[in-house]
């Protein structure tokens, strides 16, 4: 069965197999970063057989530099240039000819970050019967840019490399925490713009 970022199982091993135990050791040296740090977004990789799901989610601020729903006609065109781009998955993070990687489908969105507060408003909403879609539009918080992608390589084996021209793409990007999850185990790990290639080679 394929391995879909989307469902709901795969985010909780993703979280409780990866996320809470990176979480814990990196407490003490990261205490700053909340759930919403700018320069930094999160890139979760799953391979499955010859199948690799890839979820991406960034704040917007580095994307595009502002938050906010786009407004103006230069933001629009920003923001859809931005969704151009990171629909290009194999320009934006290529592999190596060798794994014969072709795009499966690719999903490219623009939408408001949630949080806990904003689940249980929304909950006590719904509970009333007078919840409302755009409510939360006047204290939106912030935007982020969500990407999911579906790889079909037909040699994994020579998976041995991520390159991320994210950076090069995207002036305001700093780093990602890179999830990984494949047949031999879960890892994680921080590419950055001064190290913009995640050695693969081993994990396969």
């Amino acid at each position: 069965m394929r391995t879909h970022f989307h469902s709901a199982p795969f985010i909780a091993a993703i979280v409780l197999a990866v996320v809470l135990p990176t979480a814990l050791m990196a407490e003490e040296g990261h205490r700053e970063l909340g759930a919403h740090v700018h320069g930094h977004g999160t890139l979760n990789i799953a391979v499955e057989d010859k199948s690799i799901s890839m979820e991406l989610e960034v704040p917007g601020m580095d994307i595009v530099g502002f938050e906010h729903a786009a407004t103006s006609d230069a933001q629009k065109q920003m923001v859809d240039e931005a969704k151009m781009i990171l629909q290009r998955v194999l320009e934006v993070f290529p592999v190596p000819a060798a794994a014969e990687c072709t795009v499966a489908s690719v999903d490219v969105a623009v939408e408001a970050e949630r949080h806990h507060d904003e689940d249980d408003h929304d909950a006590k909403d719904a509970k009333a019967g007078d919840h409302d879609h755009d409510s939360h539009e006047g204290h939106e918080g912030h935007n982020q840019f969500h990407a999911t992608y579906e790889l079909a390589c037909s040699n994994p084996s020579a998976l041995t490399s991520i390159g991320f021209n994210y950076f090069k793409h995207f002036a305001g990007a700093q780093a990602l925490t890179v999830n990984l999850v494949t047949s031999k185990g879960q890892s994680s790990y921080e590419v950055s713009r001064t190290k913009p290639t995640l050695d693969l080679s081993g994990l396969m």
